[in-house]
């Protein structure tokens, strides 16, 4: 959520910030509007509380000398009637402004590139060499199937499209894969790992940014205020809610694997095979809560931790600065890595890291304070994927290949795997 008094002081910055994220800047002038309208409606409820405060003195003072107060009393019960009213309209007006201030989107940093969608991306890296095969290279989901880790059609039987089942070797990949990432962050790059509910309220889900918004894109429970979460940012960053951490405590940084439960609406006839596109997967995800003015270092330190990941499991990648357009509502700046996957001879996104500074934070009430007579701040919340797991298959798959239909694995997996290769099991 944005700082409604910034706003109040520079609305053209604001303006030009939410034009710049594809929204409409008057937006800012209809939430200026209602703004003026509650200030307005609360001096005079004010106002009103105070005359009929000072009546009332006076009428206690004619009603102790034994004058007739009468006429005092019935115009201050017309004076109680309007307040009563006030009372009312300053209540809805607070919610509209709220409510106006949930809808608008984070602003982009000044560093940002400016662009209409993904098409005007910057990429920024490269990294690892691209498989060279000897024959034509299969998608994921033919060489899953052909080796018998993955079961796409007994998932449908028991759920629905877009889920999946894996067994044997396959399952066991996933495991590996969710321990091997967690591993690594914790024992590598000083993550508190934290195993989340996988079940929000929506004064969490507010709180992270997907409500109001995003409420078609998630699973609601039938009669309840619950969702299955889209990710564990919700849990984790929500983790220190209405709460004021001590400086010292800063950075926090949770590594925190989960299910992930997305309705993917919009989607239809986008990825409908394999691995990339599902209602439920698995995710290593990877939260920071720091101070305003070390942000943007730890953005870059998060980027690097995801990529640790990748060039561990020797997955060639490339980072994408994302444009203005490209970029997450919540997102103050983000950026995307996509690793290689060769049947499809694209580049596809397997992490996103993002720096909201204090869009989360101020909707969460999530502060810090630096010494005991200092005032509390917002902290700057950012999180990232460290990775998809099920996207992370793919790719394993897919540049593991070889000719006789095998799956070479990364060096880094086969202590967790027991085996160096995957083959199909009579």
């Amino acid at each position: 959520m944005l700082d409604l008094k910034a706003i109040r002081q520079d609305p053209d910055k604001f303006r030009q910030g939410v034009k710049r994220k594809k929204y409409d800047p008057a937006l800012i002038d209809q939430l200026l509007e209602a703004d003026e309208a509650w200030r307005s409606a609360l001096t005079e409820v004010e106002r009103l509380k105070s005359v009929r405060n000072k009546a009332s003195e006076a009428i206690a003072m004619k009603k102790k000398q034994g004058q007739d107060a009468s006429a005092e009393i019935a115009e201050m019960k017309s004076v109680s009637e309007k307040i009563k009213e006030l009372d009312e309209r300053v209540r809805q007006l607070d919610e509209q402004v709220h409510e106006m201030l949930l809808g608008l989107p984070n602003i982009p940093h000044e560093s940002v590139p400016d662009g209409d969608d993904e098409n005007d991306n910057v990429t920024i890296k490269h990294w690892g060499d691209k498989p060279q095969f000897s024959f034509e290279p299969k998608p994921h989901w033919e060489l899953a199937q052909d080796l018998d880790i993955v079961d796409f059609e007994r998932a449908v039987k028991i759920t629905g499209s877009r889920f999946v089942l894996y067994k044997g070797l396959g399952a066991k990949l996933e495991r590996a894969l969710a321990n091997f990432m967690l591993d690594y962050q914790i024992e590598k790059n000083g993550y508190v790992e934290m195993f989340p509910q996988f079940i929000a309220n929506d004064t969490s889900l507010i709180g992270t940014g997907n409500l109001p918004k995003f409420g078609d894109e998630m699973f609601k429970l039938e009669g309840l205020p619950y969702y299955l979460i889209p990710t564990a940012e919700i849990p984790l960053t929500n983790y220190y809610r209405d709460e004021i951490l001590d400086a010292s405590q800063l950075p926090v940084k949770f590594a925190g694997y989960s299910s992930c439960f997305r309705s993917e609406a919009g989607s239809a006839g986008k990825d409908t095979r394999g691995l990339i596109r599902l209602h439920q997967f698995q995710k290593v995800e990877l939260v920071k809560l720091v101070t305003p003015e070390s942000s943007y270092d730890e953005l870059n330190s998060l980027v690097e931790d995801a990529e640790d990941i990748l060039q561990a499991l020797e997955l060639p990648y490339r980072v994408i600065e994302c444009c203005t357009g490209d970029q997450g509502v919540k997102a103050s700046k983000q950026y995307d890595l996509e690793v290689w996957l060769p049947a499809a001879g694209r580049y596809r996104e397997i992490s996103s890291c993002s720096n909201f500074e204090a869009y989360q934070a101020r909707r969460a009430n999530l502060r810090f304070r630096r010494d005991e007579t200092s005032k509390p701040e917002f902290v700057h919340t950012l999180n990232g994927s460290g990775l998809a797991i099920g996207r992370t298959v793919a790719a394993i798959l897919e540049n593991g290949q070889q000719a006789d239909g095998s799956i070479k694995l990364p060096k880094a997996l086969v202590p967790y795997m027991g085996v160096e290769t995957i083959t199909r099991r009579a």
